[in-house]
């Protein structure tokens, strides 16, 4: 076919802008070369073209004021439109073009919404006249290797759209076609979440194109039948799961927005088999996951790696909204009575929300939200006796104790006091679901594994909590014989020389020498508050569990932890109180009650290392 017979290129009569005479020595050139079958030179003539094109959009987003205006990218991108919708093109130009332009015209979606429109249209002829799995590769290229600059959402937006549409055109090998263009779209969710605004609406844009692939899927999977029909629903339920995921990483901070998406994608999850019960609890997770991931092995599961944060975000935002419960066809209430009265169901739900409140990109209204659905199904759990070995062989230690790690990450980063401090109850409310004879091995361990003094102190005034409980427990139980072994097995629990442990390794460091102050002022404080409870505790009942009124241990406890504390906080005292200025003024304050306390615990352990000469 000659370039001739194309009307709508005989651009300089209509508009003999120099730009579109450039254009149309570039398409003329390629419809020559790759017409005469010269492969050399129509492989030359698309390269240039691809090369002006790639010029205009570079130079319209990054010099706007100096280059081209975002008309005359508009009247490049109108042109290229009419040309390949030309009736009379010849095939093999189009099919030439379109390993090549696709990714061309998706860059000018990055100067105006009605580039967009324009690009959209370009893409969509291709995808008319193509062939569909050659398209299918063409547009998960382009996905996969944009330029640096044009790493933004509007660039993904065409062809995330073409590929929704050429995806429903395939008629074999279904599932292999969507298992090799799935991860091409997630990677760039993901790339893209972590770097959107709170005002970008073509990110938006982009989520809306990628829940039309899932439709798109969707569509597909209504055709097939038997095995192949669930193994793509399952890929389908990962893929929706981690839109969910990237849906709140994006746009989390702007809840009107991230509801509309979250609904029209709640509506698959019972497309998908997928219900809050199984979402929360990760069994509707490894049941989906096996089917897709099994043959590959780490080549998909890393590319849903935000797969559990999805399924625990589906029950969130149902927590936040009714709206959504209802679209998934679910009864929120009867899902957390079920969590409540089992417990463990309810520990799988805590491994799952962990997930959550470790994702650092998520913001802090939905850790906020995840921790009260936390406390929701916590404060209504029904407490039941247990065989204690029974417990243990359930508790899943470090599952929960990576769980507890993560909620002190909330109770220390959180922004406002109201998540710190509901993530502080959630954190007790958790502790209290470990099986007492565990527990407190649980708590020794997460504060040895913490850096941060004032966590510390929470997780050793905790300790204390636990004691002072089993100590009133003990008591009110002492009179009845049948409750004397129970009693027995709690106090082993806590009270044992691992509570004096626990105060040396705060009084006196393993590294060695007295503890630094004021930075770890409010552990140091905890840790004297815990001695001097137990001190005076077993004192009181007249009970050495701990060890604590040996004489050997006093003794330790005098020369070993406080006689060096007190060396080193009187002489910071008297240092500071020498300046005037007001970080002096704040370390003298803060290490007041310290003081206090530390003078209060020399006094007893010398009273009674006095009763014991």
């Amino acid at each position: 076919m000659s370039i001739d017979n194309i009307d709508t290129l005989n651009l300089s009569e209509a508009s003999p802008h120099p730009l579109l005479i450039r254009l149309q020595k570039a398409l003329t050139s390629c419809s020559t070369s790759i017409e005469s079958g010269d492969l050399q030179q129509s492989d030359k003539s698309i390269s240039e073209l691809v090369d002006f094109l790639n010029s205009v959009t570079d130079t319209v987003i990054s010099e706007p004021e100096d280059g081209y205006s975002e008309h005359d990218a508009f009247e490049v991108l109108t042109e290229i439109q009419r040309y390949v919708a030309s009736p009379s093109l010849d095939q093999a130009v189009i099919d030439a073009l379109s390993f090549e332009l696709p990714k061309a015209v998706a860059r000018f979606a990055c100067v105006s919404r009605r580039c967009l429109e324009i690009a959209e249209r370009v893409i969509d002829r291709f995808i008319e006249i193509c062939s569909p799995r050659d398209m299918i590769s063409v547009l998960c290229e382009a996905l996969d290797s944009p330029a640096t600059m044009f790493k933004v959402p509007g660039y993904f937006v065409p062809l995330l759209s073409g590929l929704s549409k050429v995806l429903v055109s395939i008629r074999r090998r279904q599932f292999e076609q969507v298992k090799e263009a799935v991860p091409v779209i997630i990677n760039v969710l993901k790339a893209i979440s972590s770097e959107s605004d709170d005002g970008d609406t073509d990110y938006e844009e982009m989520l809306n194109r990628s829940i039309d692939i899932a439709k798109a899927v969707q569509e597909i999977c209504l055709k097939l039948e038997d095995e192949v029909k669930e193994k793509l629903r399952a890929l389908l339920g990962l893929y929706v799961l981690e839109i969910m995921a990237f849906v709140s990483i994006g746009l989390g901070c702007k809840i009107s927005s991230c509801l509309t998406l979250m609904l029209r994608l709640a509506y698959f999850l019972r497309f998908c088999n997928l219900s809050y019960l199984g979402l929360i609890t990760g069994c509707d997770v490894d049941i989906i996951t096996a089917p897709v991931v099994g043959e590959d092995g780490d080549d998909h599961s890393v590319c849903f790696s935000h797969v559990k944060h999805g399924a625990c975000l589906a029950v969130i935002w149902g927590f936040i909204s009714n709206e959504l419960a209802q679209a998934a066809d679910e009864d929120l209430v009867a899902v957390k009575a079920e969590l409540s009265s089992d417990q463990t169901k309810r520990w799988q739900a805590l491994g799952m929300l962990r997930n959550i409140f470790t994702c650092v990109n998520l913001p802090w209204e939905l850790k906020k939200q995840a921790i009260n659905f936390l406390l929701s199904i916590l404060d209504g759990s029904v407490l039941h006796e247990h065989d204690n070995k029974h417990m243990e062989c359930l508790y899943d230690t470090p599952s929960i104790f990576a769980t507890l790690q993560a909620i002190q990450m909330v109770i220390i980063y959180a922004p406002e006091a109201e998540i710190r401090r509901n993530a502080f109850h959630a954190l007790k409310k958790v502790l209290a679901d470990v099986p007492p004879s565990m527990r407190f091995d649980t708590l020794i361990g997460l504060i040895k594994n913490t850096d941060s003094s004032s966590m510390m102190a929470i997780l050793i005034d905790c300790m204390r909590e636990q004691m002072r409980m089993e100590n009133c427990q003990r008591i009110s139980r002492g009179n009845q014989v049948i409750q004397a072994q129970i009693n027995s097995c709690h106090s082993i629990a806590f009270w044992n020389d691992g509570a004096l442990e626990l105060v040396e390794l705060v009084l006196r460091p393993p590294k060695g020498g007295p503890p630094s102050l004021p930075d770890y002022g409010d552990a140091v404080l905890s840790a004297l508050n815990l001695y001097r409870f137990v001190l005076i505790t077993e004192s009181t009942g007249n009970t050495n569990y701990t060890g604590v009124l040996s004489e050997k241990n006093l003794q330790k406890a005098y020369n070993e932890w406080l006689l060096p504390l007190r060396t080193l906080v009187t002489g910071i005292v008297a240092e500071n109180q020498e300046d005037y200025d007001q970080l002096a003024l704040d370390t003298v304050c803060a290490l007041n009650p310290l003081e206090l306390v530390l003078y209060r615990c020399i006094e007893l352990v010398e009273e009674k290392l006095k009763r014991a000469t």
